[in-house]
């Protein structure tokens, strides 16, 4: 695994974090109620991960954006690689999350 490989699989898995985290978490001053509500349908669950999916395309972009020009573009494609996986394994990715539905 090359060190743009490992960047990006650590940005993808901290932006998962949250996911796994919003059933447990203390809601916060001025944080909407929603984000602590577990999505009921595997529908719902499926757009959210989509949405993390994308997230975590944009923070690996960014973070690529901040290497040299040489490794930029493989840096890019790798995060567009990845996003491509992600959104074709996004079902098996949700019921890794949530086994029981």
């Amino acid at each position: 695994m090359t060190i743009h490989n490992t960047l990006l699989a650590a940005l993808f898995a901290c932006s998962l974090a949250p996911l796994a985290q919003a059933q447990t978490a203390t809601p916060q001053p001025g944080d909407p109620q929603r984000w602590y509500q577990a999505d009921s349908t595997p529908q719902a669950q499926l757009r959210t991960l989509h949405k993390e999916i994308a997230a975590a395309l944009a923070e690996a972009k960014k973070a690529c954006r901040l290497q040299a020009s040489a490794a930029r573009a493989a840096c890019l494609k790798d995060a567009q690689d990845i996003y491509r996986q992600d959104m074709a394994n996004a079902e098996k990715l949700r019921l890794a999350a949530h086994p029981r539905q």
